[in-house]
């Protein structure tokens, strides 16, 4: 008997064939390959034989196994589809579910032109924030070791470490050119919800401040509303400066507690389905509002941005935001792995991709950032101050004027 196979034939070893370390790399490729949002780029750059020859290498321990699927995913070009260990599988569900993690507080991103580690936040009250980097800077190395032989997930993971040791890094700054700075490992208390009241002579506003989406945010957002509501506040200010994302899920929810019967946003899938999220009819404050927003605020944050920004719930004001408009979901990889797969795009109510775009703020704001958010010093929250009171004082100028021609038309 004579067998024919096509030129394009793979020959791929049955799951009975594999070693543990070879079926870890394939259980990553099906995952992916069931998964991620774009199929076309899949058949691009020919996933099907990036299996075969990925899995026709030597594979024997798990550092081979990671190393392999790190190589797996790089035709892909998407830095946000990645293997994760477990040192940072855990980190990553300790920042979403947790309170507080261990390293100095950088949250970074990669420049889709140059393939530059670039920093989207800082966390507040972090040992890189205390150091003055901000967003938009560079990094170039760490420990002396090249970022770009590193990659986005290599990079993360050496910044992280145990509380109390150090790591050098190399930063390119946007104001201070090339410098080196030796950051001191700590535990970062994640916070993710500050609020606070801010009162004048005429108003009182609330100050809401959003550092990431966390799994506990929406509670506790709706905990804090309900305390600036008994306190009477006339307006809230929103701040997502810095934010750089985290649970979209938790992102959506908490623009469910400002929107009344509203589209927060629109995903769309591998397989062209558009699925559109509309917020609950009861909301959890419905004044007026001001939402700060920056280069650092990214993902989840830009959802909830665009949402109030499109159905003109909230003024935004501050600066083009990051742009980045993919989904990720995390994976289980092992019994200690994981692995993120980008698996959706998302669109604005109003149908506007921000992938590297980003959004533009109703209001420009040019001004030089405060060295903590929310302070007495911070000029950014003073201008949305300025904003909520000319509003406030529109209103009581129009509801005098209604009163005096509703007295007029009854004499």
């Amino acid at each position: 008997m004579v067998c024919i196979f096509s030129s394009n034939f793979l020959y791929i070893p049955s799951a009975n064939a594999l070693s543990d370390s070879k079926q870890f790399v394939l259980d990553a490729w099906t995952l992916v390959n069931e998964g991620y949002y774009d199929p076309d780029r899949l058949d691009e750059i020919q996933w099907k034989r990036i299996r075969q020859k990925t899995l026709q290498k030597q594979i024997e321990t798990s550092a081979e196994a990671y190393s392999s699927i790190e190589d797996m995913l790089k035709p892909l070009e998407d830095p946000f589809t990645r293997v994760l260990r477990p040192k940072d599988y855990e980190l990553l569900k300790t920042s979403n579910f947790g309170s507080e993690i261990n390293g100095v507080g950088l949250q970074l991103g990669e420049d889709e032109i140059n393939k530059h580690i670039k920093v989207i936040s800082t966390l507040a009250g972090s040992p890189a924030e205390e150091a003055g980097i901000i967003s938009g800077d560079l990094v170039d190395k760490v420990d002396g070791i090249s970022t770009s032989e590193l990659g986005l997930a290599n990079t993360a993971s050496k910044l992280r470490g145990e509380s109390g040791t150090k790591v050098l890094v190399q930063i390119t700054s946007l104001s201070d050119g090339i410098k080196e700075i030796d950051l001191e490992r700590r535990s970062v208390d994640l916070r993710p919800v500050r609020t606070k009241r801010l009162r004048d002579d005429s108003h009182t506003i609330g100050y809401l401040r959003i550092t990431q989406f966390s799994e506990s945010v929406p509670k506790k957002i709706e905990e804090a509303l309900q305390e600036l509501k008994d306190k009477e506040v006339e307006g809230v200010i929103l701040d997502l400066r810095n934010n750089s994302g985290g649970l979209v899920s938790s992102g959506i929810a908490v623009a469910d507690s400002f929107l009344s019967g509203k589209a927060i946003v629109e995903t769309k899938d591998r397989n062209g389905i558009k699925d559109a999220i509309t917020s609950q009819e009861n909301t959890f404050f419905d004044g007026p509002m001001v939402t700060l927003v920056n280069k650092g605020t990214a993902s989840a944050s830009e959802i909830l941005a665009g949402s109030l920004q499109d159905n003109e719930r909230s003024t935004l004001m501050g600066e083009q935001t990051y742009g980045k408009g993919l989904i990720q979901s995390l994976k289980s990889l092992g019994e200690d792995s994981g692995i993120a797969i980008t698996v959706a795009s998302y669109l604005t109510p109003e149908g506007n991709n921000i992938q590297g775009k980003g959004i533009t703020p109703d209001i420009i704001l040019n001004l030089p950032e405060a060295r903590e958010y929310g302070n007495s010093e911070d000029k950014w929250v003073k201008n949305a101050e300025i904003y909520l009171n000319s509003i406030f004082d529109k209103n009581e100028i129009q509801e005098t004027e209604a009163e005096v021609e509703k007295t007029n038309i009854e004499n």
